[in-house]
């Protein structure tokens, strides 16, 4: 426990006056992007921020340690962190005030440091539905499948319903989880809006669009998450991995047509929104997602100046 705790206090201590002190906290971060995206964007506004991954597995200490590095980090002068798995829901007894979103997510992602009280956000439903609305504008939204019920499918479940989708139906290996998260949805958004779904392939087929939400297809967990053979042309596919961009997935849905969302943007939005709590300043969201884009070897193919930052 200590060595995690020192590790946010000496971040704080190399850094210089000034610095906006921010970081993330959670387990497997390593290849995390959030480092350069913040700093860089805050380069362009004139502003020194400092942020620093805090990964649980290099210290070995469990998801508890987030309250004691929460507490180190807001007696360190430290703007805020962000909280990733598998924190998310064990954060939430460490805090003095949640934002209306997190308090109905009961999950968060980013915690801003304010006159000593620490206070919980949830940027990420907002980051995928900002994603969707940017990526594919015109989709349908009549029946969309999620599959993953942890932090990151009830954030787009979330986000899904709050964009007007009509109905969703929630899968998860743990169909109790499911079930849970279908029920929590329709009690905020109405019944009939969300159910937990018991055949994948029937729910997929009628389906406008379909959402994964699970670790599936990042690189320490490759593979598909449904069969190839239920995607199909007409069908819109959101993916919430960005490491890599081009998962198995988002291969296999271009392969037969069917129109994509990679899990950049998410990435990108829910950044952008934490970095104007952290911060108070505007974003460039379009500016960062070109930076993302760049930092993944998948540069657009007319480059701006704002694009070289690193």
């Amino acid at each position: 426990m200590s060595s995690a705790v020192e590790a946010i206090r000496v971040h704080a201590g190399r850094a210089a006056p000034g610095t906006l002190l921010t970081g993330l906290i959670g387990t497997g971060i390593g290849p995390s992007l959030s480092p350069p995206l913040h700093e860089a964007e805050a380069r362009r506004l004139g502003l020194e921020l400092g942020y620093a991954r805090f990964d649980l597995d290099d210290h070995g200490v469990p998801a508890t340690a987030v309250g004691p590095m929460l507490a180190a980090a807001r007696d360190a002068g430290y703007r805020g962190l962000n909280i990733t798995h598998p924190c998310k829901q064990v954060v939430l007894g460490h805090l003095d005030e949640l934002s209306p979103d997190a308090a109905a997510l009961a999950a968060v992602n980013t915690v801003v440091f304010r006159d000593g009280r620490s206070i919980g956000h949830n940027t990420d439903w907002s980051g995928f539905a900002s994603g969707l609305r940017t990526g594919l504008p015109d989709a349908p939204l009549g029946s969309v499948v999620v599959l993953g019920a942890g932090g990151a499918g009830a954030a787009v479940a979330y986000g899904l319903l709050t964009a007007g989708t009509a109905r969703i139906h929630v899968f998860d290996l743990d169909t109790g989880r499911a079930r849970e998260l279908a029920a929590t949805l329709a009690g905020r958004f109405g019944t009939g809006r969300a159910a937990a779904g018991t055949d994948l392939s029937a729910a997929v087929g009628a389906a406008d669009g379909f959402v994964h939400a699970t670790p599936t297809g990042m690189a320490a967990h490759p593979g598909l998450p449904l069969p190839a053979e239920l995607l199909r042309p007409g069908l819109w596919v959101a993916e919430v991995v960005y490491r890599p961009l081009e998962t198995e997935l988002v291969r296999a849905a271009r392969a037969v047509g069917a129109r994509v969302l990679d899990g950049g943007r998410m990435a990108v939005f829910q950044a952008a929104e934490a970095f104007r709590l952290f911060t108070g300043a505007e974003p460039d969201a379009g500016r960062m997602l070109r930076h993302l884009a760049v930092l993944t070897g998948n540069p657009p193919l007319e480059r701006q100046p704002a694009d070289v930052l690193d």
